[in-house]
């Protein structure tokens, strides 16, 4: 073999080693917070949020235990994704963690959270915490989840029930005033596409739009 055809094959190979030595460190360094609650006899009985430190796109599955699994994607803007990826690091991506109260008090379901990088994975359960951070990542998790229910039951409204559209609206419109949905403007595409349609009842399309308006103002 000639020298130059030897340089070309080692130069090749020594890419090869770079890119794939690259691609690992890349997978390895992303990393994977999952929630999930089971609390049966509730509606919904199973929630499961995923989401990744390094992506828009999560995914999400709200049902009843006895109907099929099936996870759908969702967006989420960067900052609330670096928002929550922080609170994960206060708590020390859950090694080793315990936040249950331990107390006597209802059965509020049971929680946990996740934590996932390469072959590493830490998680901890619990019905009822009181710290701080926990907290506020539960509340969330709790308010995507409520989030993505009432964009799934808009868009069905607006697809098979058009009187029910206002239903669903009263139903948006609660929450909102209660602060619990962490990015309303998700909710602007049907808001705006519900003002703008003829075949929606007047009260549906006025109070769609003022919503709209209060989503943008607040924004």
């Amino acid at each position: 073999m000639s020298t130059r055809v030897r340089f070309v094959a080692l130069t090749t190979l020594l890419i090869c080693l770079l890119t794939a030595s690259e691609a690992f460190v890349f997978a390895v360094g992303s990393s994977t917070f999952t929630y999930r609650r089971i609390f049966k006899s509730s509606t919904p009985e199973f929630i499961e949020i995923k989401i990744k430190d390094d992506t828009d796109t999560g995914s999400y599955e709200i049902r009843q235990l006895d109907e099929d699994a099936g996870a759908t994607p969702f967006e989420i803007s960067n900052s609330l994704r670096t928002k929550m990826f922080q609170l994960i690091g206060q708590l020390n991506d859950f090694k080793g963690l315990d936040l249950d109260v331990h107390r006597k008090i209802a059965n509020l379901g049971e929680k946990t959270f996740r934590w996932e990088q390469g072959a590493e994975a830490y998680e901890v359960k619990f019905n009822y915490t009181v710290n701080p951070a926990a907290t506020q990542l539960l509340q969330i998790c709790e308010g995507l989840a409520r989030q993505q229910e009432l964009i799934d039951l808009l868009q069905r409204r607006m697809k098979y029930d058009r009187l029910g559209v206002d239903d669903a609206l009263l139903q948006l419109e609660t929450d909102l005033s209660k602060g619990v949905l962490p990015e309303p403007k998700r909710v602007l595409p049907l808001l705006d596409q519900i003002a703008a349609d003829s075949r929606f009842v007047e009260i549906a399309r006025q109070k769609a739009r003022a919503m709209a308006e209060s989503i943008r103002h607040s924004s």
